[in-house]
């Protein structure tokens, strides 16, 4: 049994078996799939909650936060063109650190996967039932789940539907619709910046960390400093990740995923830093910190009304792109996994046009219940734990392949991969102790849940066990 639970597979796995996904992607597919999925709710609201707890600071906890994200994204990078399958970290994990550590890696992503589709789903519903009260006269009980008040948050199941529609008319066809949607959230935040910097004031800057680099805890029991800003937003990071389950389905997996990988990461930080220096350079961070609509805030203090309605319309229009990319993620970490044989099998069929039908209806329903009922405000930050494991975890790949196999093919080979390694897993490690006792506690729970499955179900039927 201890045998099993350790069996790798091969590095040179042909993807699907045989019949892989439609390869259909190029680079600027992948690029906009990331930046769709990173520039979300995170800028939106997270650079508010930062001032909050590190002050004009918080821009170097975007630093901080950023720094550690593009080590892993760059192990992300190596790892998806050596091993150009679906599955991401899953798959990386199953091939280099045996199966039983894949299998915790593939079902934390689906906690981290589902937990932010299903809450970017019900943040916009937020935005959406009041339309739809005005429009349609739907009640109340029909847009907010039993948590909040109500019955079934229709809303929410019907975008998640939508995107899950989107999906299977084609991958191809998606990325087009993320591509577009994409621009329009970059044009609002870059229209932002331009109205907010001819304000920028020094001053506001002034004291620069209030609350120190390593954080302390205050008279309300509330960690600020930094890295505990930065902890938090990480969480604006995320989604880089998803590209790498596109391998796949991407032309030239060698060129196209180091271009999407790398090349979204570089643009999302650059954005970030932009619009936080903008933002707090024009108001003083004490007039925002906290607010569900900082830069909306921002732009209604600076005069410019019309311009805060813009930015929260074109949130509400391109917020359904951070849905896509993680919808899409999800499906084919649950995908590999039922090739592999840890779930059903059945799942995995593909259709003529090479899209997975029953896998994609699968991973809606789930998170439809989730978006549906669940009260998901409680159970959020798990998708921090989640995320921070699966970085870590490839980051270890990347440094076991460069021991194991010096020589084998790299089309993208990381530039000081021992300090870049280190620095990511170290850094996970760190954010991921930084994270509420509670947040810690249910994570353990969900991956005991997930092994007892596993023993029960999938290391009997996994395809290996035939090997």
């Amino acid at each position: 049994m201890t045998a099993s639970l350790f069996r790798r597979k091969p590095l040179q796995t042909e993807a699907g078996g045989g019949r892989g996904l439609a390869r259909t992607l190029s680079w600027p597919h992948l690029v906009a799939l990331g930046v769709g999925a990173i520039v979300g709710t995170g800028i939106l609201t997270l650079i508010g909650v930062g001032a909050g707890k590190a002050g004009p600071a918080v821009i170097l906890s975007f630093a901080v936060a950023g720094t550690i994200c593009a080590c892993a994204a760059l192990a992300y990078a190596e790892m998806a063109t050596m091993i150009p399958a679906s599955g991401s970290a899953y798959t990386y994990s199953y091939v280099v650190l045996g199966e039983a550590l894949a299998w915790v890696i593939g079902w934390s992503l689906i906690l981290e996967y589902s937990l932010v589709v299903s809450a970017v789903a019900v943040g916009w519903s937020g935005y959406a039932a009041p339309l739809l009260a005005d429009a349609a006269g739907v009640p109340t009980a029909l847009m907010r789940g039993p948590g909040a008040g109500g019955i079934v948050n229709g809303p929410a199941i019907g975008i998640i539907a939508l995107v899950a529609g989107l999906l299977l008319r084609g991958t191809r066809e998606s990325a087009t619709v993320n591509a577009v949607l994409v621009g329009v959230k970059i044009l609002a935040l870059v229209g932002f910046v331009a109205l907010a910097l001819p304000a920028f004031d020094r001053a506001n800057l002034e004291p620069f960390s209030p609350f120190g680099f390593a954080g302390t805890v205050g008279a309300d029991g509330v960690e600020r400093g930094v890295m505990a800003a930065a902890a938090i937003i990480v969480f604006a990071f995320y989604g880089f990740d998803a590209i790498a389950t596109a391998a796949e389905e991407t032309r030239n997996p060698g060129r196209d995923l180091t271009i999407g990988i790398v090349g979204s990461m570089a643009a999302c930080v650059a954005i970030y830093v932009g619009v936080a220096a903008a933002a707090l350079g024009a108001v003083a961070h004490t007039r925002f910190a906290d607010s569900p609509e900082p830069l909306a805030l921002i732009l209604r203090m600076l005069g410019r009304p019309l311009a805060a309605q813009g930015l929260a319309a074109s949130a509400v229009i391109a917020l359904p792109t951070v849905i896509l990319a993680f919808f899409y993620g999800q499906s084919r970490i649950f995908l590999a996994m039922a090739r592999d044989g840890l779930l059903p099998q059945g799942l995995a069929a593909l259709s003529p046009r090479g899209t997975p039908v029953r896998i994609t209806l699968f991973t809606a329903l789930v998170v439809s219940v989730l978006a549906g009922l669940a009260p998901l405000d409680e159970l959020a930050a798990l998708a921090n734990a989640g995320t921070l494991a699966a970085f870590a975890a490839v980051s270890v790949c990347l440094l076991a392949m460069r021991r194991r196999a010096p020589d084998a093919p790299r089309p993208f080979r990381v530039p000081a991969a021992w300090l870049v390694g280190s620095v990511a897993i170290l850094g996970c490690v760190y954010l991921f102790l930084s994270l509420p006792a509670g947040t810690q506690l249910w994570f353990a729970i969900w991956n005991g849940v997930g092994l007892a499955f596993y023993l029960a179900y999938g290391r009997r039927r996994a395809a290996m066990a035939a090997r």
